[in-house]
This record gives C-alpha cells, structure tokens and sequence, in this order.
C-alpha cells in the first residue's frame, strides 16, 4: 500500500512530538498530531507533546489504573504521569533516555535505568525506554489513522546533530523494535529547524538570506544544547544550503536552569527554617519547571508562589510557600547561563573531587555563551578568525523566552563589534514543535522536490589500527587512526579508502575500536593519525565479533582493504575485502547478534 502521509517525529530530551503532512497535497501544510495518554490513574487526556519519562510502576499499582486506550494490564506509564509520578518516586522513573543513546561508556541495551535505583527497582535499558515513546506515538497514530497503519506511511526520525553513527544506530534500532519502518529517515534536528522556517518563510526565504551568509541554529532544550552552522551558496542560479559544522553534545539546558531555581528556592525555604527532604527537593525542582517558564515569558507576572507539599508532623496534609519575583530569576537564569564572555573564553572543567560518580557526562561549566564562543572558534580560519554567523536561528523550548533570546543575541553582536550584527530569522512560533514541523516538511520535499540542506556526514570517521613492533610487558601497542569517512560524505555515496594491507583477525573473538571527529574538515579517507587530543577525535562505540575465517588462508588474520558506503538512510558501513581471497565482511554498528558479521 502507498503511503499517504509523511510523518515527522521529534524523539526529544523531556518531550517528544509527532507532526503530519498529507503526501498528495501540492503545498506541506503540516499538523501535530494529539497524543492521548495517562495525566493521573485512570485519567487520559490528548495533548500535542509526550514528555519523555517512563514510570515503573510497583506491583500494587497493577489493575488498570496505568492502562492505556490501546494497551490493558501494563506495568508502566509514559508521558504526562510519568513525569509527574518523577517529582514522588524518581527512583522508579526514567528519564534523559535520549542523552544516555549517546553516552558511549555505558552498554546503553543493558537494564540501567533509572541510573542508580536501588537493586529492588526492575530497570530498563536507553532503548527499550526510547522504544516505549517511540511505541506510545506509533499507537496513538495508529489509533487516530486506522487506514494509515504508520508502519506504511513515510516517517521522519529527528536526532541531535552530535549523534555519531552508533547513537544513530541505536535510536534507529528502538525505532524498528517500536514498529516503524525500516526505511525511516534519521534527520539532524537542526536541520529541522531550518526546514521548519523554511516552510513557515515559503518562497520568502530566499529573500531572506544572500550567498555567503552564515546562519548559526541555537538550540537549547529541555536537557542538551545543540549548535550547527548552515551557509548559503548558489549553485546554477539558485540559492543552497549546506550544513558546515556541528557542535558536541552538550548535556545543559531547560533542566539545568530549573534545578538552579530549585537551589534558589530551596535557600528562601531555609531562611524560613524550613528543611526539604529529598523527596520535597525533586517535586520542588518540577514545580520551579513551571513558575520558571511563567515568569520568563514576554507577558509573565512581576511575582509567582512556588509550594511544596509539608512533610513534618506539622505539616502534613498542608503546603508550605515562598515568593519568587521575575527579576531575580531573570538574573540568576541569564548569569549562570547566558552570562557576557569574551569570544576568546572557553568553558571551565573544573571538577569538585578527583572521584566521581559514573552517570551522565553532564557539563561542568553551564555557561552556554562560553560553549558558543568555544565552538566559532573551533570552526573558524586561522587567519580570518572565529565564525561571525550573519544570522541566527533559536530553537528549543528555552528561547521561547525573548528574555534570553534578546541576551545571546546581545553576546554575539558584542563579539561582532556591530550594532545590527546577527539577524534573527523568525520561524514557527512555538518552537516545542518545530523540529516535528520540519521533519514532516523535509518528508514532504523529498518527494515533491523542494529546497535540501546538503551537508552529508556530520563527523569524520576513523579506524583504531594497532601498530605492529617488539612487545613491551604490560603496555598495549601503540595505535593509529584511519581515516575511512570524511566530514561531509554524502549519502547515497561510497569509496574505496588508500592504504596498504590490513591485517583482520578472523575466527576468534576480536574488538574493533572506531573514533570520530566533528572537527578535521581536512582529513580524507586514507589519511593516518598516529597522535590526536581528546578534543579532536573521541572513541565511539567500539564492535566485538566473531567473524567468519576466510577458508582460502590458513592464518588468524586476512591482508584486507577497506571501502566505505553512506546508505541513502544515512547508515555507515564499513566493508573489508580481501584483493587475495576476494573474501568480503560489513562491520557496522547496529550489530544484533555479536557473533555475526
């Protein structure tokens, strides 16, 4: 059956959406799709975003009570009580799935969530949780399109630029255990943004930018800050757009300002004597969400109450409150996070103790200003300096505030030395669904021609060879990197990589190490690292395999050669073949089974 709808989910941090577009219709006239789910047991409501928590219910809750209209009898809640049963029982809620798809020392398909919950508290794995979302949107299609089933239609995944290829892999794996299709798109999320704003702009927007100009996409969430940079150059007469660089994932964002207000808060409880226990402390940090996004919007209130439940034998059944005014909370969430820097400032990696608790790799320094200055530097010309991006495209749920949209945009124009500086380009107003708005319009273009954002790979790729040599008692040989996929390798594409022989073991159990690098634009594929900073290339998943023995050679290894292929999904394989045997093996990252090649 053809599809009749192109589909566009945005998988995000604290809440995912689901936007649609009629495949037929001469012009992409995208719609959010309601999303019906559990705000209280027993109580379902539609609403147009699905916060991304999953609660394990205890045995007791079992019933009915967590039903959902299209699943009886289950043990678990995602979405709008999930997240609100976080603030009672946060050691049985899971949440941040995504951000833990990209934490690479961590096994992210073993049961570890919720992170360090007591061993009596049944867990979960990163993908099973995103796979539960991701279930959730497919069944609330499903049950608004029965003539649609979303396994048929074109569907549109979005995840962060600064994925490498084993987090994409990842998501794209809970995705097919959830039942969408297995030719679904995976699309960076600032890209996104920008097809959002393209479609809202029409044929506008290309008066709205010129050849030459650069357009930073700042996106600051609930959990991450994702940073990429778009140029517009011209190519038969007509305008284009291609993605020039991606920033890291940045583990700061909405969360990181609520649970600052939280601390604030918590000091004007203390100055009334009043001590919050842990369990007050994470239902104050949920209720400072909202007074936060109330006070800092355009048309906020001077002042707002902010209560939480009383636990003492006073206080039980009663609420005790403090009073919070929108400046304070302006100045503490602008100079903790958008404070003034210089462009030549990098961010701080200050640590408390030289002993830290395994979790997520959360930055150390929140001050996003200086993780911008960080990254024009990063990827601007030696002679000509840092990025100067001409205009400035804000997404994410933090700049629906004009308060800190106004503040960065001061910072970057102070580094410009010019009045006007960055322009803001205005887009879909509420930038919760901008993403799933402009994954649905790229579906839409794909199939009716329209303008692309060409950029191919966001990172550079790399081969860990160990070196050969005399062996030394107690240290590893020294290894190489091979570049085996350049920054920018478009899909659809493949190459053969230079090099010598290869040796490749075969037949017994072997680890192959893979890196990668958002910042060696200069890099091509043979070209070999023997030295390089953490900065420039970080490890990436690293696959263990048993691959089948070549029967043409009787050695423990095989001289191969590689070649690399981009699929038109944007997959990354890596094949090794052999000029010898003519022997060929795939490693790749959505390896299920770990003794097949």
């Amino acid at each position: 059956m053809a599809a009749k709808y192109v589909i566009g989910i945005d998988l995000g941090t604290t809440n995912c959406v689901a936007a649609y577009a009629p495949l037929e219709a001469e012009q992409p006239k995208t719609e959010l799709l309601p999303i019906p789910q559990l705000v209280a047991p027993n109580t379902i409501e539609a609403r147009r975003s699905l916060p991304s928590f999953v609660y394990l219910a205890e045995e007791h809750e079992a019933g009915g009570a967590l039903d959902a209209p299209w699943a009886q009898d289950r043990d678990y809640a995602v979405g709008e009580l999930a997240r609100l049963r976080g603030a009672e029982k946060p050691d049985r809620t899971v949440g941040a799935a995504k951000s833990w798809l990209a934490h690479s020392r961590v096994d992210r398909r073993e049961p570890i969530l919720p992170w360090n919950a007591p061993h009596d508290v049944r867990k979960i794995s990163p993908v099973v949780a995103s796979q539960r979302y991701l279930e959730h949107l497919a069944a609330a299609w499903n049950a608004r399109f029965p003539d649609a089933p979303l396994e048929e239609q074109r569907v549109v995944l979005t995840a962060p630029a600064s994925f490498d290829a084993a987090a994409r892999e990842l998501t794209r794996e809970a995705a097919a255990s959830a039942g969408l299709p297995s030719d679904l798109i995976l699309l960076e999320e600032p890209q996104a943004a920008v097809y959002a704003w393209v479609s809202s702009e029409g044929d506008r927007w290309r008066r709205r930018v010129k050849v030459g100009d650069t357009l930073l996409v700042c996106d600051v969430g609930g959990g991450t800050t994702d940073l990429t940079l778009v140029g517009v150059a011209e190519q038969a007469g007509e305008l284009q757009l291609q993605r020039l660089a991606v920033g890291n994932h940045l583990l700061v964002g909405g969360d990181n300002m609520d649970l600052a207000l939280a601390h604030y808060v918590a000091e004007l409880f203390g100055k009334k004597n009043v001590k919050l226990d842990p369990w007050q402390s994470v239902a104050l940090w949920h209720s400072c969400r909202a007074a936060k996004e109330s006070l800092l919007a355009n048309d906020g209130p001077e002042k707002q109450s902010i209560s939480v439940l009383g636990r003492g034998s006073k206080l039980i059944g009663g609420t005790v409150s403090v009073e919070v005014d929108r400046a304070s909370v302006v100045k503490l969430i602008i100079d903790g996070f958008l404070p003034s820097c210089s462009m030549d400032d990098s961010p701080a990696r200050r640590r408390a103790s030289g002993f830290m608790e395994i979790g997520l790799p959360y930055e150390s320094d929140t001050a996003i200003t200086r993780h911008l200055a960080a990254f024009l530097r990063m990827h601007g010309d030696p002679q000509e300096g840092p990025v100067a991006p001409t205009q400035i495209l804000f997404n994410g749920g933090a700049f629906k505030s004009d308060v800190l949209r106004d503040r960065l945009l001061q910072v970057l124009r102070g580094w410009s030395g010019k009045k006007k500086g960055a322009q803001v380009l205005e887009g879909e107003q509420d930038l919760d669904y901008a993403v799933a708005r402009g994954a649905a319009y790229y579906g839409w273009a794909k199939e009716h021609g329209g303008v692309r954002i060409r950029g191919g790979t966001a990172r550079s790729y790399y081969v860990g060879i160990e070196t050969s040599g005399l062996a030394v008692p107690g240290a590893p040989r020294p290894l190489r990197a091979l570049c085996v996929a350049p920054i920018g390798m478009e899909e659809g594409s493949e190459t053969d990589v230079p090099s010598g022989d290869i040796g490749l073991v075969v037949g017994e159990a072997a680890q192959f190490r893979f890196f990668s690098s958002p910042v060696r634009k200069q890099d091509k594929p043979g070209d070999v690292l023997s030295s390089w900073s953490e900065e420039e290339l970080t490890e990436t998943d690293s696959v263990e395999a048993i691959l089948p023995a070549d029967e043409a050679i009787d050695e423990p290894y095989v001289p191969v050669r590689f070649h690399t292929k981009i699929t038109e999904l944007g997959v990354f394989e890596l094949w090794c073949f052999s000029p010898q045997t003519g022997g060929r093996w795939k490693l790749e990252f959505s390896v299920r089974d770990r003794d097949e090649p």
